[in-house]
């Protein structure tokens, strides 16, 4: 029996196009970059196409380096001094490369409840902008279909922090469902005076995810008897732990993982410039790292990526340095 490799299977659903002119096309489960690939040609020539992919929201397909063309796919600009000033950013910002593969986006939050994106190219575009527009979310609800508005993301939350930790007061965080290591890596790379535990009862707070929550545990039912605050955040990420973080601990602008690293690539562009030496960025994850290297060819500059996950990162050198190790 052959197996089909994704290039074979690519290259089936593209002749099946081109021979038999479907009206309609399912695929399923979309995961790699070629059937990606396919799904764009195929939308492309007037097809009407329904898909499947993995990503508990449209964020994590934005954060996707295989599936972001799905959405468009995502870009470093570098703009100049004058239009950046104009636009109250940084140089380096990011934008949609091109239209959305899938014109609408449904979120399958749980069984009988989904969240629609009827405009993907307006909702990724605020996005990249840090805006966001209210959504459709539906959900079943005694045999009948219930629908409200409400903007992206939002998380009921059993119960918000009341007081925020003072300057050095320590403050005990118990992570469930969410990574522990991601979770001290953010409070060390934010240098928050706070501890990661893992007994409820030397807690000062839970974090959670929101898939976790909404299946209400026993640890989360033990923290709400307990009377122990539970924050929840969109989902086992980076930027969500810091976006939490930032919002416990009062810190007056959110940490913005991806601003804040290709705001590193560009000093380390301008070093590079001035010293001809090469610098190693921070470790990132394959997004982001992406976007650094994409900035660094846009000045022209060699880029290797070093180290195993999750302490990968990117060295950039000068051109004189591409043979160097």
């Amino acid at each position: 029996m052959q197996v089909a490799t994704p290039a074979m299977q690519h290259a089936v659903m593209i002749e099946a196009v081109e021979n038999h002119m479907p009206q309609v096309i399912i695929i399923d489960e979309i995961g790699t970059e070629l059937e990606a690939q396919a799904a764009r040609t195929i939308a492309e020539r007037g097809v009407q196409l329904v898909g499947t992919a993995h990503g508990n929201t449209l964020d994590n397909l934005m954060m996707n380096p295989t599936l972001s063309d799905l959405i468009g796919g995502i870009q470093s600009v570098t703009l100049g001094d004058e239009e950046a000033r104009r636009r109250g950013t940084q140089k380096s910002i990011l934008e949609r490369k091109a239209p959305p593969t899938f014109d609408v986006v449904v979120e399958i939050q749980s069984f009988e409840r989904v969240a629609i994106h009827p405009d993907v190219s307006a909702m990724v575009d605020a996005m990249l902008r840090g805006h966001f527009v209210p959504v459709e979310v539906r959900w079943f609800e005694n045999g009948e279909v219930r629908s409200e508005k409400s903007m992206p993301f939002s998380t009921p939350q059993p119960e918000v922090v009341k007081k925020s930790p003072k300057k050095g007061e320590l403050k005990k965080i118990l992570p469930f469902g969410i990574n522990r290591a991601r979770l001290d890596e953010s409070i060390k790379r934010m240098k928050l005076s706070a501890e990661v535990v893992s007994d409820i009862k030397e807690a000062d707070l839970v974090m959670t995810s929101k898939r976790h929550y909404r299946r209400k545990p026993q640890l989360l039912k033990d923290a709400e008897l307990k009377g122990t605050p539970i924050y929840v955040i969109r989902s086992d990420k980076v930027i969500q732990m810091e976006q939490g973080l930032g919002n416990i601990y009062k810190v007056e602008e959110r940490p913005d993982t991806v601003a804040q690293a290709l705001k590193e690539a560009e000093e380390a562009i301008e070093e590079i410039k001035r010293t001809g030496q090469s610098v190693e960025l921070s470790p990132q994850n394959a997004f982001i790292r992406r976007l650094q290297h994409q900035l660094a060819e846009k000045y022209h500059l060699v880029t290797r990526s070093t180290g195993k996950a999750p302490k990968r990162r990117v060295r950039i050198l000068p051109n004189d340095d591409e043979h160097r190790v």
